[in-house]
């Protein structure tokens, strides 16, 4: 498999602040990969660091094999990039902030743009000022995918949206990426919008990433259990690490299993509570584990 993004030990300071620590990651090619994490973990950092707007202080990235250090011309033309922070010359009109971008982009495809103001509902007579935050993400998305780029870098792109927008962007962008096998890489606190999106899911905490895989894998191994007992059902002091933010209310525990195997945990679970008198295991969403996590990450820390 190869990698369109791969970061080997990148480490970004800003004084004695290590905002990314240690960071390893790889961005599978034509995958829609979900950069979670806290507002402060460091995701828009990462992002700088592997788009050469940060030098590592340590460690490296790669985009496209290319030292991030070293990105130019050739492979800026073969990235698409949309920041919730990104300013617009508000001054343009749509068709002039386009007509503007097109000279930079050798793949840029008149056509194809076409298509893309009519499926965004986008005038080339829009005066940009004038446009919602919604619309003007919409133009920002527009003028970095009409030159085909086979990598798209979203920072935050749902920040300020209403849900129509939002379902509108994530519907393009699916779309769009079908299409044409574009791989996608989303930095976002939006779980509930990512997972929508995304295949491939990295969860960053407090600059270090605490994990990355395949969302099917991570949907897989994660269960909601719950145990009834008889009796008191007292919890032991020693209980498997994979079972995390543990509970009990009368006579059920809860807990979450993240490395469940069927059949396996179910035999497992007696030995631990021999009071048991049922045990049930419900799939979970990107959003449930996240938290589970995030919890379990805050406990840790």
């Amino acid at each position: 498999m190869s990698h369109v993004i791969e970061t080997k030990g990148l480490t970004q300071r800003f004084g004695k602040t290590e905002a990314v620590k240690n960071l390893t990651l790889q961005v599978p090619q034509g995958s829609i990969f979900a950069f979670l994490g806290p507002n402060g973990a460091g995701k828009t950092t990462t992002i700088k660091a592997f788009m050469n707007i940060l030098e590592p202080s340590e460690g490296t990235a790669t985009v496209f094999g290319v030292d991030s250090r070293r990105l130019g011309p050739d492979q800026f033309s073969r990235i698409g990039y949309v920041s919730e922070n990104q300013e617009l010359p508000e001054w343009m009109r749509v068709g002039q902030f386009l007509e503007y971008c097109k000279p930079m982009y050798p793949s840029w495809d008149d056509e194809f743009c076409g298509k893309l103001l009519k499926q965004f509902s986008l005038s080339r007579d829009q005066k940009i000022k004038s446009m919602s935050r919604g619309m003007k993400v919409k133009t920002a998305l527009l003028s970095s995918l009409a030159y085909r780029p086979q990598l798209l870098v979203l920072d935050e792109p749902f920040s300020g949206l209403d849900p129509l927008v939002r379902d509108e962007f994530i519907r393009g962008v699916l779309e769009l990426t079908e299409q044409e096998s574009w791989t996608v890489f989303i930095s976002s606190h939006d779980i509930d919008e990512v997972e929508r999106l995304a295949d491939w899911v990295g969860i960053l905490n407090q600059g270090r990433l605490e994990l990355a895989e395949a969302i099917v894998s991570l949907q897989a191994r994660f269960r909601k259990i719950e145990v009834v007992v008889r009796g008191e059902g007292a919890i032991p002091k020693t209980l498997p690490e994979h079972w995390l933010t543990l509970e009990k209310a009368a006579h059920t525990i809860r807990f979450v299993d993240s490395r469940y195997a069927e059949n396996e945990t179910e035999k497992t679970i007696p030995v631990h509570f021999p009071d048991c008198a049922g045990v049930t295991a419900q799939p979970m969403s990107l959003r449930e584990i996240f938290l589970t996590l995030a919890r379990t990450y805050r406990l840790v820390a």
